[in-house]
């Protein structure tokens, strides 16, 4: 009788384990990494508009969150988009900075800056990188005509606005005498022209020119010099967080002229900072854009999801934010590519792009065309719409 060895025993059993052994399946393929589009955001966190800016933010994230929830594919691969956003304390050295910061964090394009004296500085270093930059607010002609191909707005021009309030406070409100302040920034100063050309034009005199800064409180010395002048309107080119402590001195010194102004005072925080120096029909603005027929259903909707999602009221451009989003996330789509040197052009070529805020095409300067303009005024304590005007 043979006997096998130990070791041929250990030989035979490792064959039979080997035999019984079932096959491991081959380990899946790792998925694809996702590709991250940055799309920069840029306005005034902090300081007195941080209200305004915070707005224009949240208009960005709502068109972002959308845009990821419902799908972007360019060229046929999935994106995430990614809002990178910055604060620039409506400050234009604080512009320029975040400006850079965002180039050298490689977006793909910038929705902003809120302010036209932060957007224009910042709009040369955009267009030295090649970064297309669509400003939702900025309203001063400059931004538009430096020559940039980058540079592109939603909302209508300061030429457009200003000579829009003229000769309504001519026209509508017969004023005859008018007295003009300004805030000193590239928004107060730009607006306060068009608007003394237009009143010119239409007739009325120009009594008094007075201006302050976007950081001041105290007003008592040049309205009671422009309180001797006896204007039937003043206007006041700046923002509402200056405007409504304005108000209130008008009102402590007896001037009962009308109050009107440019986009920056239209807002619903206009209310609070002036309380009840607001008046009925005491105070007429106009805000650049505006919607109404069957657009105003689609603007109901955004202002709904809106309150919903940050438990706030739209103050003024978040739907001109989150529009701006969502015409340069079509164009890269259109292009099939998120490189700015490829979709520009495609940018540029935008038309008729059916936007919460009405119908987009840019003309050759980047520029809306037939922008709107909404006039407003102030009464039962609610900011009240007169009309549409393109």
């Amino acid at each position: 009788m043979t006997f096998k060895t130990p070791l041929t025993l250990i030989a035979a059993a490792t064959l039979l384990v080997a035999c019984g052994k079932k096959e491991e399946a081959p380990k899946a393929a790792p998925a694809p990494a996702a590709v991250v589009v940055k799309i920069g955001h840029v306005g005034p966190i902090s300081g007195a508009i941080a209200h305004l800016g915070k707005d224009n933010e949240n208009g960005a994230r709502l068109a972002v969150e959308e845009l990821n929830a419902a799908g972007v594919t360019i060229n046929g691969q999935k994106v995430t988009l990614e809002l990178v956003a910055e604060d620039d304390a409506a400050d234009p050295k604080q512009g320029t900075a975040v400006a850079q910061k965002l180039v050298d964090a490689k977006v793909a394009g910038v929705v902003g800056h809120l302010n036209s004296g932060t957007t224009i500085p910042a709009s040369k270093i955009y267009s030295d990188a090649g970064i297309p930059q669509i400003s939702p607010s900025a309203t001063n002609p400059k931004y538009t005509r430096q020559g940039f191909k980058t540079t592109f707005r939603v909302v209508a021009d300061d030429v457009h606005l200003g000579s829009t309030l003229g000769q309504y406070a001519v026209k509508t409100l017969s004023a005859k005498t008018i007295a003009v302040i300004d805030d000193r920034t590239a928004y107060g100063q730009g607006v306060a022209e068009e608007f003394t050309k237009a009143a010119e034009a239409a007739g009325a005199k120009i009594v008094d020119k007075q201006f302050t800064n976007d950081k001041a409180t105290d007003f008592n010395a040049i309205l009671t010099a422009i309180k001797a002048k006896k204007p039937d309107v003043i206007f006041f080119g700046g923002m509402d967080a200056v405007g409504g402590p304005m108000l209130k001195q008008m009102k402590s010194l007896g001037i009962k002229a009308k109050f009107m102004g440019g986009d920056g005072i239209c807002t619903t925080d206009l209310i609070k900072f002036a309380g009840d120096a607001i008046g009925e029909e005491q105070v007429y603005c106009a805000e650049a854009g505006g919607v109404e027929g069957e657009g105003k259903a689609g603007m109901d909707d955004f202002r709904a999801k809106f309150k919903t999602k940050f438990n706030a009221d739209v103050q003024l451009y978040s739907p001109y934010v989150y529009d701006a989003v969502k015409v340069m996330v079509a164009a890269m789509v259109k292009a099939n590519s998120s490189d700015p040197a490829k979709y520009l052009p495609e940018l540029a070529a935008t038309a008729d792009f059916k936007g919460v805020t009405g119908p987009i095409t840019f003309d050759e300067k980047g520029d809306i065309k037939n922008g709107a303009l909404t006039l407003l005024t102030y009464k039962g304590g609610q900011r009240t719409q007169i009309a549409v005007i393109r």
